[in-house]
């Protein structure tokens, strides 16, 4: 008979509409269906629903902790931090020695300093959804730089403290270093449609955070010399950048002084994110930095070509150059502009790409990447 095993997956934040809690909820979802008992703890919730759909038999916990209630105020957020870290920790502790858990997963926020030491009786799994250098990839420069180098030095002793670290990519991996406690499972595709994307729409989709990582900023650069490059070619053709976030004024003030209005659409998150793929034609990832960008993995699974920046990491993981999509290197704005260009004007290539697209979306399939989580759990 088998023994059921309790997961505890920990969220220092709010569980809403980001590519880790997308790949979050397909794992609980999974494991819930598989005989698992699953509980989500947050920090920041306040009683909101999640942005998705939970499995019936998944427990909910918010701790309370309101990292993100500050006013708007950088000093203020940084005289509360301290307390807030007490008082998560004090909650965490009281609530894992209630809930009694086999494995407890942090997903790497900021309960990471403190979840390895709390002695519940469980085993402590932590995950990593961005690079190693991220923090690095920011592009501070003075005092921030310098914090930044401190964090990822910090990281790299925290990670040891856990019984299992998992990244998303072999190149991250490389980066960590020879760890005894490493190990590598990518996120699985969050949906297998029974149909792909018919590629005969003159839509191009970008998905995520308005942000500095996301680099949508550069994306609608690179749309104007579209523009120029294809001239009549590329007439009715719609960029959809779909997310929101901080930057979301910068970059439509960036749309309307390249006068992209007709061809640019700044559109709202939407739980149907399925759809959006099987509408367009071509997907673009713009993003400075990654771990594993499941919208890649979703894209793939429609049938969508590709053209994305090779960043760290997970581009070159998922994407083939020249055979699923195009892979440009950082900085290259212009080939990224030409390679964009050249997909829009050839519906036999977008075709022969979209079809070895869906077949490369095979290596992610959930069953195969759940089997690898299966096997660590146990």
């Amino acid at each position: 008979m088998k023994v059921t095993k309790k997961i505890v997956y920990l969220i220092a934040g709010t569980f809403n509409a980001g590519g880790m809690e997308r790949a979050m909820t397909g794992k609980a979802n999974w494991l819930a269906r598989h005989g698992y008992d699953v509980t989500i703890v947050t920090t920041d919730q306040r009683r909101r629903p999640s942005y998705f759909p939970l499995d019936e038999h998944i427990r909910s916990y918010d701790l309370g902790i309101n990292y993100d209630e500050t006013n708007g105020s950088l000093i203020r957020k940084i005289a509360t931090f301290p307390f807030k870290q007490w008082r998560h920790q004090k909650r965490l502790t009281s609530l894992l020695k209630q809930l009694k858990a086999d494995v407890v997963i942090c997903m790497f926020n900021n309960d990471v300093s403190f979840v390895h030491k709390i002695q519940d009786g469980s085993r402590k799994v932590l995950e990593i959804h961005f690079s190693k250098n991220k923090k690095l990839q920011y592009g501070r420069r003075g005092l921030w730089a310098l914090a930044d180098r401190w964090r990822t030095w910090r990281e790299e002793k925290l990670v040891r403290k856990y019984d299992r670290f998992v990244v998303l990519t072999h190149e991250d991996a490389a980066l960590w270093g020879n760890m005894p406690n490493i190990c590598v499972i990518p996120n699985a595709r969050t949906f297998s449609p029974d149909r792909q994307a018919d590629l005969t729409r003159k839509q191009v989709l970008a998905i995520g955070r308005y942000d500095y990582q996301k680099g949508f900023d550069r994306l609608i650069d690179i749309w104007a010399k579209v523009q120029e490059f294809g001239g009549a070619r590329v007439q009715g053709w719609q960029l959809n950048i779909v997310g929101d976030g901080p930057l979301r004024q910068q970059l439509q003030q960036q749309i309307q002084r390249l006068g992209l209005e007709d061809s640019v659409r700044l559109m709202p998150p939407t739980s149907d994110i399925q759809t959006l793929y099987l509408q367009s034609s071509v997907f673009v990832l713009t993003s400075r930095y990654e771990g594993l960008p499941m919208v890649l993995l979703e894209a793939q699974a429609c049938g969508l070509p590709i053209v994305a920046f090779a960043c760290q990491c997970g581009p070159r993981d998922i994407i083939t150059d020249g055979s699923d999509g195009f892979l440009i290197a950082e900085q290259q704005e212009t080939l990224f502009a030409q390679r964009l260009a050249e997909l829009m004007q050839d519906p036999d290539l977008r075709q022969r790409m979209g079809l070895a697209a869906r077949q490369s979306s095979q290596r992610f399939c959930e069953e195969s990447i759940m089997q690898q989580w299966e096997s660590l759990l146990s």
